[in-house]
Protein backbone atom coordinates (compact mmCIF):
# COMPACT_ATOMS: atom_id res chain seq x y z
CA UNK A 1 0.00 0.00 0.00
CA UNK A 2 1.04 3.36 -0.49
CA UNK A 3 1.61 6.03 1.95
CA UNK A 4 -1.67 7.92 1.88
CA UNK A 5 -2.96 10.89 4.25
CA UNK A 6 -5.54 12.33 4.12
CA UNK A 7 -7.28 15.31 6.23
CA UNK A 8 -10.63 15.63 8.45
CA UNK A 9 -11.41 19.46 9.62
CA UNK A 10 -13.91 19.74 12.39
CA UNK A 11 -16.29 22.76 11.20
CA UNK A 12 -14.24 24.93 9.92
CA UNK A 13 -14.70 28.62 10.36
CA UNK A 14 -14.40 30.28 6.49
CA UNK A 15 -13.04 30.27 3.23
CA UNK A 16 -9.78 31.15 4.15
CA UNK A 17 -8.62 28.37 6.32
CA UNK A 18 -10.19 25.74 4.74
CA UNK A 19 -8.45 27.17 1.28
CA UNK A 20 -5.08 27.61 3.07
CA UNK A 21 -5.51 24.10 4.16
CA UNK A 22 -5.76 22.84 0.55
CA UNK A 23 -3.28 24.74 -0.52
CA UNK A 24 -1.16 22.91 2.41
CA UNK A 25 -2.79 19.29 1.02
CA UNK A 26 -1.63 20.02 -2.54
CA UNK A 27 1.87 20.70 -0.82
CA UNK A 28 2.38 17.60 0.67
CA UNK A 29 0.13 15.62 -1.73
CA UNK A 30 -2.42 14.59 0.84
CA UNK A 31 -5.02 12.18 -0.95
CA UNK A 32 -8.22 14.15 0.57
CA UNK A 33 -9.99 16.79 2.73
CA UNK A 34 -12.87 16.46 4.25
CA UNK A 35 -15.08 18.65 7.13
CA UNK A 36 -17.56 18.56 9.28
CA UNK A 37 -20.31 21.39 10.01
CA UNK A 38 -21.90 24.44 8.28
CA UNK A 39 -20.06 26.93 8.47
CA UNK A 40 -18.05 26.90 5.88
CA UNK A 41 -21.10 25.56 3.53
CA UNK A 42 -22.83 29.30 4.90
CA UNK A 43 -19.78 31.45 3.72
CA UNK A 44 -19.78 30.29 0.47
CA UNK A 45 -23.35 30.12 -0.02
CA UNK A 46 -22.64 34.11 0.63
CA UNK A 47 -19.91 34.03 -1.94
CA UNK A 48 -16.95 33.98 -0.01
CA UNK A 49 -13.93 31.94 -1.97
CA UNK A 50 -10.91 30.07 -1.60
CA UNK A 51 -9.06 33.03 -2.43
CA UNK A 52 -5.89 31.56 -0.29
CA UNK A 53 -5.91 28.15 -2.38
CA UNK A 54 -3.93 29.92 -4.92
CA UNK A 55 -2.64 26.61 -6.82
CA UNK A 56 -6.31 25.68 -7.05
CA UNK A 57 -5.62 22.12 -5.55
CA UNK A 58 -9.63 21.91 -4.98
CA UNK A 59 -9.78 21.08 -8.49
CA UNK A 60 -7.85 18.05 -8.18
CA UNK A 61 -7.63 16.46 -4.54
CA UNK A 62 -11.28 15.91 -3.60
CA UNK A 63 -13.06 18.67 -0.95
CA UNK A 64 -16.32 16.83 0.54
CA UNK A 65 -18.75 17.83 3.26
CA UNK A 66 -19.57 14.79 5.88
CA UNK A 67 -21.61 14.44 8.69
CA UNK A 68 -18.98 11.92 10.83
CA UNK A 69 -15.19 11.41 10.94
CA UNK A 70 -16.22 7.21 11.06
CA UNK A 71 -18.23 7.68 7.74
CA UNK A 72 -15.33 9.32 5.93
CA UNK A 73 -12.64 6.55 7.46
CA UNK A 74 -10.66 5.74 4.16
CA UNK A 75 -9.85 2.09 3.98
CA UNK A 76 -7.10 0.75 6.38
CA UNK A 77 -6.44 4.40 7.77
CA UNK A 78 -5.59 5.16 11.32
CA UNK A 79 -7.55 7.99 12.54
CA UNK A 80 -5.29 10.83 14.53
CA UNK A 81 -6.65 13.67 16.47
CA UNK A 82 -4.75 16.56 16.36
CA UNK A 83 -5.64 18.83 19.49
CA UNK A 84 -3.92 20.77 22.41
CA UNK A 85 -5.20 18.05 24.90
CA UNK A 86 -4.02 16.43 28.37
CA UNK A 87 -2.40 12.99 28.03
CA UNK A 88 -1.75 13.85 24.07
CA UNK A 89 1.55 12.53 22.42
CA UNK A 90 4.01 15.15 21.35
CA UNK A 91 4.66 15.66 17.72
CA UNK A 92 8.27 15.40 18.31
CA UNK A 93 8.20 11.89 19.41
CA UNK A 94 4.93 10.52 17.20
CA UNK A 95 5.53 8.17 14.69
CA UNK A 96 2.93 8.52 11.60
CA UNK A 97 1.48 5.53 10.16
CA UNK A 98 1.73 5.33 6.36
CA UNK A 99 -2.27 5.80 5.98
CA UNK A 100 -3.23 8.07 8.83
CA UNK A 101 -6.48 10.09 8.72
CA UNK A 102 -5.63 12.73 10.80
CA UNK A 103 -8.36 14.77 12.38
CA UNK A 104 -8.03 18.60 13.13
CA UNK A 105 -10.22 20.81 15.59
CA UNK A 106 -11.74 23.95 14.89
CA UNK A 107 -10.04 26.86 15.88
CA UNK A 108 -12.78 28.25 18.31
CA UNK A 109 -12.95 25.04 20.30
CA UNK A 110 -11.63 22.07 21.06
CA UNK A 111 -12.56 18.32 19.36
CA UNK A 112 -15.55 16.58 20.69
CA UNK A 113 -14.41 13.89 23.30
CA UNK A 114 -16.22 11.71 21.22
CA UNK A 115 -13.89 12.39 18.29
CA UNK A 116 -10.90 11.96 20.67
CA UNK A 117 -12.31 8.43 22.04
CA UNK A 118 -12.32 7.40 18.41
CA UNK A 119 -9.12 7.81 17.13
CA UNK A 120 -6.16 5.45 18.09
CA UNK A 121 -3.68 7.96 18.30
CA UNK A 122 -4.17 11.92 19.85
CA UNK A 123 -0.99 14.07 19.35
CA UNK A 124 0.24 17.64 19.90
CA UNK A 125 2.03 20.34 18.43
CA UNK A 126 4.21 21.58 21.46
CA UNK A 127 3.59 25.09 20.92
CA UNK A 128 3.38 28.42 23.41
CA UNK A 129 0.18 29.22 22.11
CA UNK A 130 -2.16 27.68 19.90
CA UNK A 131 -1.39 28.26 15.96
CA UNK A 132 -4.08 28.77 13.51
CA UNK A 133 -5.88 25.99 11.38
CA UNK A 134 -3.79 26.13 8.35
CA UNK A 135 -0.12 26.15 9.86
CA UNK A 136 -1.11 23.24 12.01
CA UNK A 137 -2.23 21.11 9.02
CA UNK A 138 1.34 22.73 7.39
CA UNK A 139 3.23 21.36 10.19
CA UNK A 140 1.64 17.80 10.90
CA UNK A 141 2.04 17.01 7.07
CA UNK A 142 5.36 18.34 7.14
CA UNK A 143 6.33 16.16 10.08
CA UNK A 144 5.40 13.44 7.99
CA UNK A 145 7.22 13.69 5.02
CA UNK A 146 10.40 14.60 7.31
CA UNK A 147 9.59 11.12 8.80
CA UNK A 148 8.12 9.29 6.16
CA UNK A 149 10.51 10.75 3.26
CA UNK A 150 8.99 12.40 0.83
CA UNK A 151 7.78 10.51 -2.71
CA UNK A 152 9.80 12.91 -4.81
CA UNK A 153 12.78 14.88 -4.09
CA UNK A 154 15.73 16.76 -5.54
CA UNK A 155 16.11 19.07 -8.64
CA UNK A 156 12.73 18.16 -10.48
CA UNK A 157 10.78 18.82 -7.56
CA UNK A 158 12.38 21.82 -6.75
CA UNK A 159 11.41 23.19 -10.70
CA UNK A 160 8.03 21.78 -10.48
CA UNK A 161 7.11 23.23 -7.25
CA UNK A 162 8.46 26.66 -7.20
CA UNK A 163 6.98 30.29 -8.59
CA UNK A 164 7.38 31.22 -11.71
CA UNK A 165 9.24 33.97 -10.97
CA UNK A 166 12.31 32.49 -9.07
CA UNK A 167 14.73 30.55 -11.37
CA UNK A 168 17.26 30.99 -8.50
CA UNK A 169 20.24 28.06 -8.11
CA UNK A 170 23.08 27.34 -5.76
CA UNK A 171 26.55 27.75 -7.48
Amino acid sequence: MTKQAHIGLTDPKSPDNVGAVMRAAGCYNANSVVYTGNRFNKAVARGQKLHTDTKNVANRIPLNHIDTFQQALPHGAVPVAIELVEGATSLVEYQHPENAFYIFGPEDRSLDKEVVAWCDDVIYIPTVGCMNLAATVNVVLYDRIAKLGAEAQGDELIKQSRDNNNRLKVT
